[in-house]
């Protein structure tokens, strides 16, 4: 089999490809660029082609490259601890209740 072929892909892997290209896409990536880390994140996170062979299909994966979300968007949240993190969010809530309480008032 050629380099290149998608022929031992299933539906699903192709169908993530395209999603991921068309969000490389989005933020500016040539088409052909993100056609290729498309397909490279997908083997990233599924192991290569799933198709013929027997017991290759059907194999849980764990998706690692979809966890990497945050810490490419939102690098400083990313960056932080999840302690850190969890006390900004109960500042935030505390001061959401704070200001729910201010404007019920009025």
């Amino acid at each position: 089999m050629p380099r290149g072929d998608k022929s031992k892909y299933t539906d699903k892997q192709e169908r993530k490809a395209d999603h991921i290209a068309e969000s490389y896409e989005d933020r500016g990536v040539s088409k052909d660029e993100a056609e290729r880390r498309a397909w490279a994140t997908v083997n990233k996170d599924d192991g290569g082609g799933k198709r013929a062979g027997g017991s290759g299909d059907g194999k849980h994966t764990g998706h690692p490259a979809a966890h990497k979300g945050g810490k490419k968007g939102g690098k400083a949240a990313a960056s932080r601890s999840a302690a850190d993190r969890s006390a900004s969010a109960k500042k935030a809530a505390a001061t959401r209740k704070r200001n729910a309480e201010h404007r019920a008032h009025h």
